[in-house]
């Protein structure tokens, strides 16, 4: 894109204001989210507002389940990993739970406490942690302590859920992350799509999807995908592409169960 010179600017002299000699900067103002994310009782009340919406958008919609009793349909892939595409996590307290134990991975970042919030009141347990975008990053967001507790859940009969793509990275693209887990405790990976007719779609990294109010919406449960404990690299590869395909199906069955279609 062509940048735009404003000739008549560049002559004139700037009116910046200077610091004063031996003055450090002054810091650049807090955004508002910032300010949010460093008072506890502002985060409590944005995710109480959050709880409140989402129970609202619940009582006031209908949905539909694929299978029609998904947990019982599960049976013995639990304990289990959940997963779905990032855009459709506001959904994820519309996902049956009752009779089993579930644990959500949520991000150390700052909108992650109005997400411990939500999942608090939902009665679900938490791990906080956050999936690096490279291996080198993993310890400094507490990713490698994230997949340890999730790796001990799992193996306490726990189910744990997390998005399959990574945060800030390529949208509707599964990662390794979540591939390591599935071989390194045994169990599966439960693949889960959410849609509902009513709805607005942001224009950011991953579409995410506020659900509204009166809706028809769709949960459809995939086909669980294994990874074997001895999975190597082209394996591993191999699997992590079959999630991202299996998630994009169930997604399109989503939207055509509501009328619509994704994006």
């Amino acid at each position: 894109m062509n940048a735009i010179v404003d000739h008549k600017a560049e002559s004139e002299p700037t009116t910046a204001p200077v610091e004063a000699a031996g003055q450090p900067p002054a810091p650049p103002p807090k955004s508002a989210l910032k300010r949010l994310g460093q008072s506890e009782k502002l985060v409590r009340a944005a995710g109480l507002a959050a709880v409140a919406y989402l129970k609202f958008v619940r009582a006031t919609s209908r949905i539909t389940f694929e299978p029609a009793d998904p947990i019982a349909a599960l049976g013995a892939h639990l304990p289990g990993i959940m997963t779905m595409w990032h855009g459709q996590h506001l959904m994820a307290p519309f996902v049956p739970s009752k009779g089993f134990n579930l644990k959500v991975m949520v991000s150390r970042h700052r909108d992650g406490e109005i997400n411990a919030v939500i999942a608090e009141k939902f009665g679900y347990g938490t791990i906080r942690a956050s999936a690096a975008r490279t291996p080198s990053r993993t310890i400094e967001k507490g990713g490698l302590r994230g997949f340890l507790e999730m790796k001990r859940a799992l193996a306490e009969g726990v189910t744990v859920a997390m998005t399959a793509d990574l945060s800030h990275a390529e949208s509707r693209r599964a990662g390794l992350g979540i591939i390591t887990l599935a071989r390194s405790s045994g169990r599966p990976i439960l693949p889960i799509a959410l849609a509902t007719s009513r709805r607005l779609v942001l224009r950011n990294w991953d579409r995410t999807t506020i659900n509204l109010p009166f809706s028809r919406g769709a949960c459809i449960f995939g086909t669980p995908v294994y990874v074997p404990r001895d999975a190597d690299e082209a394996l591993a590869e191999a699997k992590r592409q079959e999630l991202e395909d299996e998630l994009n199906r169930i997604t399109a069955i989503a939207y055509e169960r509501v009328g619509g279609r994704d994006g």
